[in-house]
C-alpha cells in the first residue's frame, strides 16, 4: 500500500545484529539493508544533533525509490529553547532535512512534559511560520495540553497530532491533519529494549491498531506508524506484523 508507511524509530542498533541484521553486517550496510525491508524510518538522531549535510545525502543515497525518512526535531529547539529564539537552528534543521528531496516524510516535534498550556501561544506563532509544503507532527508530553484549543491551532496550521501508545501520555486519537503520524513508543519501566528479541507479547495490540488505521488508508490518507524498542522489545517484528495485516 503506497500510503501506508511502516518502520522502527531509530536503525542503528547493534543489538538488532544476528536477528534482523546479520551479525557481520558492518555498520555502513545496516541502513541500505533496513531499506530493503521496511519503506520508512523515524530518525532518532536528529533529535540530539543537526546532521551534516553528507549524512543526509549519504541516507538518500543508500535507500531506494519511495523509502521515506520521519525527522526528529532537534532537542535544542523542543527541549531547550522550547521554541523562543530558535530561529537559526530550525532554518539549518530544514535546510538538511530538504536534502532528502522526495524522501522526505513527516517533521516531529516532541516536547517534554514541561512543556504546558501555557507555551501555546509560542507554539501557535512557531508553527504559522513552518514551510507549507512539509508535514509536521506535534507530540506532547503534558496532560494539560490535551484539548481542543491545542488542537484547534494544529488543525489551524495543518500539522498532525501524534497518536501515541505510551506509559507516560493518555491515548488521543484527535486528527487534525490530512494524514496519520502513530508513535508506539511502549513502557521503558517493562521492557528493556536492547535484548534483541520479543519481550512482552503485543499481538492482540498490533491488531488493535491496525483496525483502527485500516479505514484511514482505505480512505487514501498517508498513514505513518513507528515502533519504538521499548513497545514489544524488538521492533522490526512488530513493524512485520503490522504489515499482515494489510497484506
Amino acid at each position: 500500500m503506497q500510503n501506508l508507511h511502516v518502520g522502527t524509530i531509530g536503525w542503528s542498533y547493534s543489538f538488532w545484529k544476528g536477528t534482523f541484521y546479520n551479525k557481520k553486517l558492518p555498520s555502513s550496510k545496516l541502513l541500505a539493508y533496513y531499506a530493503s525491508q521496511f519503506n520508512s524510518v523515524e530518525v532518532d538522531s536528529t533529535f540530539y544533533r543537526i546532521p551534516t549535510m553528507q549524512t543526509v545525502t549519504n541516507w538518500k543515497r543508500q535507500t531506494p525509490e519511495g523509502f521515506l525518512f520521519s525527522l526528529k526535531f532537534p532537542n535544542v529547539i523542543t527541549h531547550v529553547k522550547m521554541l523562543k529564539d530558535s530561529q537559526q537552528e530550525t532554518n539549518v534543521f530544514l535546510e538538511r532535512a530538504k536534502l532528502l528531496e522526495e524522501k522526505l516524510g513527516p517533521m516531529l516535534l516532541q516536547f517534554p512534559p514541561s512543556f504546558t498550556s501555557k507555551h501555546l501561544p509560542n507554539l501557535a506563532d512557531y508553527l504559522r511560520e513552518l514551510p507549507k509544503e512539509h508535514r509536521f507532527v506535534v507530540e506532547v508530553r503534558n496532560k494539560s495540553l490535551l484539548n481542543e484549543d491545542l488542537y484547534a491551532v494544529l488543525r489551524a496550521n495543518g500539522i498532525a497530532l501524534a497518536w501515541v501508545e505510551s506509559a507516560l501520555m493518555p491515548q488521543v486519537l484527535e486528527l487534525t491533519s490530512d494524514f496519520i503520524y502513530v508513535r508506539l513508543e511502549g513502557d521503558r519501566k517493562k521492557i528493556k529494549g536492547v535484548l534483541g528479541k520479543t519481550e512482552i507479547e503485543r499481538n492482540g495490540d498490533i491488531a488493535v491498531w491496525a483496525e483502527k488505521i485500516k479505514p484511514y488508508i482505505e480512505k487514501g490518507m498517508m498513514v505513518f506508524a513507528y515502533f519504538g524498542k521499548y513497545y514489544s522489545g524488538y521492533p522490526p517484528l512488530d513493524v512485520k506484523r503490522l504489515l499482515d495485516h494489510f497484506a
